[in-house]
């Protein structure tokens, strides 16, 4: 193997395990978009049982209208 070749070699490994190591360390701005990603799942779901709670609600009031029509 040339010396040109392992110089490519080691140059190439380093640059890798750097890239590895760099990706393991969580910024703040990372840190802070994981907080917004989690509010907005929470909100999502919160979101979700209301509107499945107002459809049961709307439900429950016109079976009821329909009760009171057929009396």
């Amino acid at each position: 193997m040339s010396i040109l070749k392992k110089v490519m070699l080691v140059l190439f490994s380093s640059m890798i395990i750097v890239s590895f190591a760099a990706c393991k360390k969580e910024g703040p701005a990372e840190r802070a978009g994981e907080k917004i990603d989690e509010t907005v799942e929470k909100a999502k779901e919160e979101m979700k049982e209301a509107a499945e709670k107002a459809s049961d609600k709307i439900e429950e009031a016109g079976e009821k209208m329909e009760e009171s029509f057929k009396k």
